[in-house]
């Protein structure tokens, strides 16, 4: 399941955490690669990532509690 990532409405968002975050929801993204994904999300530009459909209930539930607004892509 794909997923784009559109951004953070937290006054103080917390960047290790949400980079924290897509590194293990997400199927190819390394810590590295979560922390650039991070950034970009907080400058405001959407991410895209892809999520495994057995763990997409708790990794939306993940991305809410982070405040970070999401959609899903066909």
């Amino acid at each position: 399941m794909k997923i784009n990532l559109l951004s953070c409405f937290s006054q103080r968002p917390d960047r290790r955490a949400i980079s924290k975050c897509i590194a293990e929801i997400s199927h190819d993204t390394n810590e590295t690669l979560s922390i650039e994904l991070t950034d970009i999300l907080l400058e405001g530009d959407s991410v895209e990532i892809e999520i495994g459909d057995k763990s997409a209930g708790s990794a939306l539930r993940a991305l809410r509690k982070l405040s970070v607004e999401y959609e899903f892509i066909a």
